[in-house]
């Protein structure tokens, strides 16, 4: 699913994925803000409780309707002993999740377009196959072949499941910050993935609990997710060896930032002439760990 290949490659299918699924759902560690530690974090009364659960729950909704929104995102992926950090700019649409991004790692720059949950990255001249300077991944079919997988997780058709398993017990608030220059509200949330669509899938490869971190502004619209993943890789196939260790996994930390509501947002397909498409290769490599 993430294979740490020493190129800008590395994470950018994981950003694909997070975008074209929008801010509506997502997964994270809680860690400590970017900008600082929240302030006035405390213990939290019954109906302290109960209302930043209503706040985060109703946040998917009062986010989308926003229409649009200008990101900024960092993805650090980490496997096979190999680090990479993508930072991306760009602009989203926050109910279908097309997005127009440009990322860069490691020196590189790349552009990325989501059109229709296709994703379509223009590569470095050097990396272009068959001459042509874009190629194409088809996600849906990725993510269906995968079983669901962690598309599932940020499909914003499933918005509305995820926030029906939040319950008053799965919301902790954590205290206030700034994001950017906006005053926003931290809300520390778990929830059952045994509760999600796929949960089954989605259980064995992120464990039983997601744990997640959004900001909210004044008006209930999320401003910050951080999202920390640790996906577990199968067993490859063939004879064991006992002195192997166990299945390897990859760790991607996302932080996105969301502004600029009601932007315009610029999201199309490049000329079909101009495109190789490589959804078939990604399927193979995704049966190779089944």
């Amino acid at each position: 699913m993430v294979r740490s290949n020493g190129s800008i490659r590395v994470g950018t299918a994981t950003v694909a994925g997070v975008l074209a699924g929008t801010v509506l759902v997502g997964c994270g560690n809680g860690g400590d803000s970017p900008e600082g530690k929240d302030r006035s974090a405390g213990k939290e009364t019954s109906s302290a409780r109960e209302q930043g659960t209503e706040a985060v729950r109703s946040a998917y909704d009062r986010t989308a309707e926003q229409d649009t929104a200008r990101v900024t995102l960092r993805v650090q992926t980490s496997a096979d002993g190999t680090s990479v950090t993508a930072n991306g700019r760009g602009t989203v649409d926050l109910e279908d999740g097309d997005s127009a991004m440009t990322l860069s790692a490691q020196g590189e720059r790349m552009e990325q377009r989501v059109v229709d949950q296709v994703l379509y990255q223009k590569l470095p001249r050097s990396e272009t196959p068959g001459g042509k300077p874009w190629i194409k991944i088809d996600l849906q079919k990725v993510a269906e072949r995968q079983g669901g997988g962690d598309q599932s997780v940020n499909d914003p058709a499933q918005a509305a499941a995820f926030a029906k398993a939040i319950d008053d017990k799965d919301v902790t608030r954590k205290g206030t910050a700034k994001v950017g220059e906006v005053n926003t509200t931290h809300y520390r949330v778990a929830v059952d993935v045994a509760e999600l669509p796929n949960g089954a899938t989605l259980r064995q490869q992120l464990g039983p609990t997601l744990p997640m971190d959004v900001w909210l502004d004044d008006d209930g619209r999320i401003r910050r997710q951080q999202i920390d993943m640790t996906l577990k890789a199968p067993a490859e196939s063939g004879a064991p060896d006992r002195a192997s260790p166990s299945p390897q996994s990859a760790k991607v930390r996302t932080v996105m930032e969301f502004s600029d509501f009601g932007t315009d947002v610029e999201a199309e397909a490049p000329p079909s002439r101009q495109v190789t498409d490589l959804t078939q290769k990604a399927l193979e490599g995704s049966q190779k760990q089944d």
